[in-house]
């Protein structure tokens, strides 16, 4: 099922079925400020192990989630005192931070060294749609596993074309920005180190 958004006037009927999708454990392909991701409730076991088929992902990659705020993230994660005054200053925005889980959320959310990639984004049509959830979001790029994550809308489309297994709804915002992935920086260390730029 797709259903094309206006990014910029969004339809409120519109957010309101993604919503009702994500509820009810489905996986929604949802445009964002980096690139198109694949969304489900992080809670939802099925929903998790959903994304994971759809994309061909190997389980030994484990989802990052989005995340409301930051009393949201402290739910899911261990934030200290300098953790915390780092995220204040860097979110929201495309940087997702690696932080030790408190494990409460799905297998296959969150890694085996109990850690956990936790980002808020910068973006009005999340921002819509975490107005409608009070939960976290298990969120990867929409792409097949091997494949670029791609900020175009036909590139998404030709990706899960003829599969098996496809997302329950496409939200058509047209293409996005010319963006790459978020920045990864783990807070786990001493140090912020950072995994991807």
């Amino acid at each position: 099922m797709i259903i094309k958004i206006n990014p910029k006037n969004p339809e409120k009927e519109i957010i309101q079925k993604a919503v009702e999708i994500i509820k009810k454990g489905g996986v929604a392909v949802f445009p964002t400020d980096t690139v198109y991701g694949l969304l489900a409730d992080a809670r939802n076991e099925k929903a998790v192990a959903k994304i994971f088929k759809i994309k061909r992902r190997p389980k030994t990659k484990p989802l990052a989630i989005f995340i409301k705020d930051i009393k949201m993230a402290r739910k899911y994660a261990f934030i200290n005192a300098r953790q915390g005054k780092f995220l204040e200053k860097n979110w929201p925005g495309k940087l997702t931070v690696i932080l030790k889980s408190k494990n409460n959320l799905s297998e296959g959310v969150g890694a085996e060294n109990k850690t956990i990639g936790i980002r808020i984004p910068d973006y009005k049509l999340i921002n819509l749609l975490f107005e409608k959830i009070n939960f976290p979001v298990a969120q990867t790029s929409a792409n097949i596993s091997g494949n670029e994550a791609t900020t175009k809308i036909k590139e998404v489309l030709e990706q899960f074309e003829k599969k098996k297994i496809v997302p329950d709804s496409i939200i058509d915002a047209g293409d996005l920005r010319r963006n790459r992935p978020s920045k990864i920086i783990d807070l786990t260390k001493g140090t912020p180190l950072t995994i991807r730029f």
